[in-house]
């Protein structure tokens, strides 16, 4: 390169342990459990709080598998890296790619849509200009730095986890509970009981959608060997506790025919608090709601600049001006296609074709680590797992995504 050629700019290393796990655990905690608790308790009954266990179980052999490919290619589109270096195939990368884009986009719109339902409670206005409102808000923070909106996204995440945690102090102290003893949310061995719990694990997996977003913000990662693993284990954990804690608490205060019907359900344990309570909680959920949308805008962002970066989507999409190191023209895109599904579809599809995806998705990356291993030994210093790991994050996805169509 001479010394008149300009390298484009690029994305900014910046990311630490503590803020990539709040990253995460931003989207996961406020994407999920805000809004789907009613959604899964309507298909689990009683057992919802066991789906959200499953979801995770599925999810943490998927989660170290993606510890050691963010590690082996610590790239922005981190799964289509991954995909093309096992399969040896740029257009299986590109639709893995497009895929995972899609998940992101998916997933804001179906959080903006309950971020909305919350709103709507507080403020009256109507849920789709609140939606739309909501979108385009989070889209200028997205655009204005990486550092910033991640800072942004884990002071809320704080936020978010105080109100899970009020949630839980405020259930357990009614003194007349509404909804199911927690001898009730022992399963029997019934086929049609656990056929239940796992086709609502397919909605409660939406509720860990997240963790795979710190692999696509890989480049933006200080010492991501380090960093990448400690962040996705820790973000599984502490979001597995939360969401367990929390539908537990749901299911024992509300009526089932009440929860299954909400797009925002904990606000309904507050039913019976005083006014400043209730709006109160409601102004935690809806900052707690947009946090899913800002971060799941930045993870989509990422992999269309990722893929636009390595010459597989036009190269407008990987522009990068230097004021604020964030792929502009990719971010401007996710943003205008969360738009147009928040006004098609409903939270509970969007929700449900999210975690299909998402699936579909955990497949192939745990297959791709399979060849990987088989194919490919490195001195390259990298996180490492078993391969009974991806081999089981195989089945165990699978077997979810096959769940849902049952």
């Amino acid at each position: 390169m001479t010394g008149n050629e300009q390298t484009p700019p690029k994305l900014r290393r910046s990311l630490n342990t503590p803020l990539l796990t709040l990253y995460g655990l931003g989207v996961t905690v406020g994407a999920g459990i805000y809004v789907l608790v009613g959604a899964t308790a309507d298909i689990a009954g009683p057992f919802a709080g066991l789906s959200f266990v499953v979801a995770a179980l599925v999810v943490s052999l998927t989660a170290l598998s993606y510890a050691e490919l963010a590690t082996r290619y610590p790239v922005s589109a981190g799964e289509a890296a991954y995909v093309e270096a096992a399969f040896q195939n740029k257009w299986i990368a590109v639709l893995v790619g497009l895929a995972v884009a899609a998940s992101g986009v998916i997933s804001a719109s179906a959080v903006a849509i309950g971020a909305a339902s919350y709103l709507h409670d507080l403020t009256g206005l109507g849920t789709s200009w609140l939606t739309i409102a909501i979108v385009l808000l989070m889209g200028l923070i997205a655009l204005w730095g990486i550092t910033e909106s991640v800072y942004i996204a884990a002071v809320i995440t704080i936020i978010e986890i105080t109100g899970l945690l009020f949630v839980i102090g405020w259930g357990m102290s009614i003194p007349d509970p509404q909804g199911y003893a927690v001898s009730d949310m022992i399963p029997t061995f019934e086929i049609e009981t656990w056929r239940g719990i796992f086709a609502a694990s397919l909605l409660a997996f939406f509720a860990f959608v997240g963790f795979e977003d710190m692999a696509n913000v890989a480049e933006e990662v200080i010492d991501p060997v380090r960093t990448i693993p400690k962040a996705i284990l820790l973000t599984l954990i502490l979001a597995a506790l939360l969401y367990l804690a929390t539908s537990v608490t749901v299911l024992i205060v509300v009526p089932i025919e009440t929860l299954s019907l909400s797009a925002a359900p904990l606000a309904l344990v507050f039913s019976e608090a005083p006014l400043a309570v209730k709006q109160g909680f409601s102004a935690v959920a809806i900052v707690a709601t947009v946090n899913g949308v800002l971060i799941q805008m930045i993870m989509a962002s990422r992999v269309i600049y990722g893929l636009a970066d390595r010459g597989h989507l036009p190269r407008a999409l990987a522009l990068v001006p230097s004021a604020t190191q964030t792929p502009v023209i990719a971010t401007l895109l996710v943003v205008a296609i969360i738009l147009t599904l928040t006004q098609a579809l409903p939270i509970d599809i969007l929700a449900e074709r999210t975690s299909q995806i998402v699936l579909g998705i955990f497949v192939l990356v745990n297959a791709a680590l399979i060849l990987l291993k088989s194919k490919q030994a490195t001195s390259k210093p990298h996180f490492r797992v078993p391969v009974l790991v991806p081999v089981l994050g195989v089945v165990t996805s699978a077997m979810l995504l096959t769940a849902g169509f049952l």
